[in-house]
């Protein structure tokens, strides 16, 4: 095959790939602007806030700000819950404690199955309801931060993408112009000639070697 011949064909490979990549970040990139702002606009409509600054002054076990909720809940006081992490904060470290705090755990299937077991029972009744809100909604919430998480995924996932395009690209550029200057007539790979077996006599001094010298 001829070297320039190779070298176009490489190239025009690296191209194709350089077009797959720059699809797939492009895609991606759409995938993490479409989960950011689903998940934004959604929380956004629930219009849950954070308890204010004034709040976490005094954490106390039992009362709406614990103290375990102070190094990830606090620096969030007073704020909208508008993204992942904040869902995820939410969730996890101030619903979860609350419900932690009730009785059988705030666990729904326990409380929902005492309260069947006594259906007069008022005070069961009204904490398999809040129960069962609270866990619904850190479902959602946690449901709403697993999406952010594969959005951030898709948006490392773009740039990635990109930065191999630029690399392959160039590397696309230095084999079509490798080509350009290969000459016409230049062969990939060219075998080496061995002149005895192409039928040409050895030099004149093996024939004067002592060894044939001293045969009859």
């Amino acid at each position: 095959m001829r070297r320039r011949v190779f070298d176009v064909l490489t190239s025009a490979v690296g191209l194709v790939l350089v077009v797959v990549l720059l699809v797939a970040g492009g895609l991606l990139m759409w995938g993490y602007s479409y989960t950011h702002n689903n998940v934004h606009n959604q929380l956004a409509a629930q219009q849950i806030f954070f308890p204010p600054k004034a709040a976490f002054a005094h954490p106390k076990a039992g009362t709406e700000i614990t103290a375990a909720m102070i190094p990830s809940v606090s620096q969030y006081a007073g704020q909208q819950l508008l993204t992942g992490q904040q869902a995820e904060a939410y969730a996890d470290h101030f619903i979860a404690i609350h419900l932690s705090e009730m009785p059988y755990g705030g666990i729904y299937s326990k409380i929902s199955t005492a309260a069947r077991a006594e259906p007069t029972n008022t005070k069961l009744a009204t904490l398999e309801t809040t129960s069962f809100q609270g866990t619904t909604l850190r479902g959602l919430l946690l449901e709403a931060y697993g999406f952010s998480k594969i959005g951030t995924i898709m948006l490392y996932g773009s740039i990635a993408s990109f930065i191999l395009a630029l690399v392959m690209l160039g590397f696309v550029a230095l084999g079509f112009r490798h080509a350009q200057r290969t000459p016409t007539e230049e062969e990939l790979l060219v075998p080496k000639r061995n002149d005895t077996l192409d039928g040409e006599a050895p030099d004149s001094q093996s024939l004067d070697s002592p060894a044939l010298a001293g045969a009859p």
